[in-house]
């Protein structure tokens, strides 16, 4: 396969399919790619009349469909920053992301933003309904240097609450161009969006397609027979989802039309176990299974040829183009083949750093080793993995304490800071422990009374995302201490098995 061109261009530019072919499948129209264009140029008319500051944040908290699908190109192409809020969050994770991004405008649904509270909405954020009339005079597409900033995307570390990841039109773009080309995507794909737009994974269903010239059908699932009858009505050919969902699709009743125009399937945020791709295999033996790695400073970095998957079917594969990824040892030089060291993304796809964060950005954010071909910044990504004498890479462990469950990064901190604020537990300690599906579920040890447990989880179901819930809430009457007199993380990590 020759390599895509690397010629950079503004991310609003990606709609390059034929002006009469579908580009955006909605539940009441299709836009054809020249609809989609002017409707993306009038948005983006709308936007800057309303937000005139260069630069200023747009955050947007709304449903996936016509908005969510647009703003990601409408925002850069007035000059704006696009942040869009995970719909799975609650109330307190939004006010946080309003505040530290400093939006100058909200778009959300009526009843996200019914939940918002006196104070959450920053001083000067103009607040709409995601059913206003955003018709403006059209602007053409932009001329923006590629290495602006186009959007910052929020993901959980593993302390704190959620950080800002500056992502630049290059970074997009080229992710686009990248993800596109190693798929084989085409003009007559169909990629069923079952992912929130709020993440890179999810978003880049929006570019790649696009890009490709194929369409988009966005779909807010609930049950997993909502994907099967959308995958048969649409003539869906690509499906990406997590493993939590794989598992739930198959399980699912698949009847032949709804697999019958599948060509890929493509997997991201959480590894693939063995057990997994058999199902995966079984269930859609003519479409081929793509596993890919990556995380939102790096866009996407690596990805298994299908081909090697039955082989390997747990390899994290190989970079993607545009991307160098290089295992490297404490002192910075190259590990050797089956040698464990850190990995370290190189190259374009590298984001520009976490948002008014420069201490965590010089954390993570680091030049890159002197074996790099690209030079520049890196990102010191914390994975620990080794390289086989084929060249995949192989995951072994993280260095830091971030929990990933469901394609979700959770930071334990913000679960246990959650839990003490109840005040009905002295000390909170949360961890990942290994789990099929999810990849690792959330536990909470917690030194208090066993009789507040109902009270707890009541408590916690108020303050976070469903997919921040601990599964099990421990008890003790004493914490483990160390050496220094802190919480034994460790100790309590081996009594429940995390």
């Amino acid at each position: 396969m020759s390599a895509p061109n690397p010629t950079l261009f503004p991310i609003d530019h990606v709609l390059r399919g034929a002006p009469d072919a579908p580009a955006l499948v909605l539940k009441d129209r299709t836009l054809g790619f020249a609809e989609l264009e002017a409707e993306v140029a009038r948005l983006a008319g709308w936007l800057q009349r309303a937000v005139p500051e260069p630069g200023a944040r747009v955050a947007s908290w709304a449903a996936k469909g016509w908005l969510t699908a647009l703003l990601p190109l409408a925002a850069p192409r007035a000059g704006l920053v696009h942040v869009p809020i995970n719909p799975l969050l609650k109330r307190a994770q939004a006010a946080h992301i309003l505040a530290d991004s400093g939006a100058s405008m909200l778009i959300g649904t009526p009843a996200r933003l019914a939940a918002l509270e006196a104070g959450d909405v920053p001083a000067g954020c103009a607040v709409f309904e995601e059913g206003a009339d955003f018709a403006g005079e059209p602007l053409g597409p932009s001329a923006a240097d590629p290495d602006s900033l186009a959007a910052i995307l929020y993901t959980s570390g593993s302390t704190g609450l959620p950080k800002g990841v500056m992502l630049s039109h290059a970074n997009l773009w080229l992710g686009a161009v990248g993800v596109a080309h190693y798929l084989g995507m085409a003009a007559d794909d169909a990629t069923l969006a079952v992912l929130p737009f709020a993440f890179d994974y999810g978003q880049n269903q929006l570019f790649g397609t696009w890009y490709a010239g194929g369409r988009v059908v966005p779909l807010d699932y609930l049950v997993p027979r909502d994907v099967t009858r959308a995958c048969a009505r649409h003539g869906v050919t690509t499906l990406a989802a997590v493993p939590p969902l794989w598992w739930q699709l198959v399980e699912a009743d698949w009847p032949s039309d709804a697999t019958a125009s599948l060509r890929r399937l493509t997997n991201s945020g959480g590894a693939l176990s063995v057990e997994l791709v058999k199902r995966l295999r079984a269930t859609f033996p003519a479409a081929k299974l793509v596993p890919m790695y990556g995380l939102t400073e790096a866009f996407r970095s690596t990805y298994l040829d299908p081909a090697l998957v039955d082989a390997h079917p747990t390899s994290m594969g190989r970079a993607i183009p545009f991307a160098e990824v290089l295992v490297v040892r404490e002192d910075g030089s190259l590990a050797d083949d089956g040698e464990e060291g850190e990995l370290v993304h190189c190259g374009p796809l590298v984001a520009r750093g976490y948002w008014r964060d420069a201490a965590r950005t010089a954390e993570r954010f680091r030049p890159a080793p002197p074996a790099s071909t690209y030079g520049g910044t890196a990102v010191w990504s914390g994975d620990r993995v080794k390289r086989d004498a084929a060249g995949l890479l192989h995951f072994v462990a993280r260095r830091d304490a971030m929990i990933k469950s469901a394609g979700n990064r959770i930071s334990p901190q913000e679960v246990e800071e959650a839990a003490l604020a109840t005040g009905l537990v002295g000390e909170a300690v949360a961890l990942g422990v290994p789990d099929e599906r999810l990849g690792q579920a959330v536990e909470l040890v917690a030194r208090g009374l066993e009789e507040a447990d109902d009270a707890l989880k009541t408590a916690l179901n108020k303050a976070l995302p469903g997919f921040m819930q601990p599964r099990r809430i421990h008890w003790r009457a004493a914490m483990p201490l160390g050496p220094n007199g802190k919480i034994d993380r460790t100790a309590l990590a081996r009594e429940i098995g995390a």
